[in-house]
């Protein structure tokens, strides 16, 4: 299973906005410190403004900022609205046609674990995975600064 961009740059901007506290952050910074594209995030803005998670304060100087506080922000409730379905196998999809519908195990065993998916992110919030705002700024990690190569992911 992979999340889809969309809702992983969802889940940067509002650790970006989070570690920005009460000031106004653009787009176009977030952009900028993430290197994407504006016009993917503008998409997400609107869609994070939209389910109340941030805020737009309009105007010349205006921006975005959290809205609400980083916990009362549930992981799993920005995932569920970022993320189109959870069709891991055909018979979640819309249009299902899997001739096996109605007999077939797996679909039991991915309900589950799209269940324990979905309740181990409902455990953590925003504040859990708040970073500070010089973590945004591209320096080295101290596994970079003491020589160390590890394979990540």
């Amino acid at each position: 299973m992979r999340l889809t961009n969309f809702s992983d740059y969802a889940l940067r901007m509002l650790m970006y906005a989070a570690s920005a506290g009460d000031r106004l952050i653009t787009i176009e910074e977030t952009a900028r410190t993430f290197k994407v594209s504006k016009t993917h995030l503008n998409k997400v803005a609107n869609t994070l403004t939209r389910g109340r998670y941030l805020k737009a304060v309009r105007g010349r100087s205006g921006g975005l900022v959290l809205g609400r506080r980083p916990e009362m922000i549930r992981i799993g409730d920005v995932i569920r609205l970022t993320e189109p379905d959870f069709a891991v196998v055909e018979c979640y999809a819309t249009g299902n046609q899997c001739v096996l519908t109605g007999s077939c195990k797996l679909s039991s065993m991915f309900g589950e674990a799209i269940a324990s998916f979905q309740s181990t992110l409902d455990r953590y919030t925003l504040a859990d995975i708040t970073l500070m705002p010089q973590d945004f700024l591209g320096k080295p990690s101290p596994l970079q600064v003491s020589g160390v190569a590890q394979s990540v992911g």
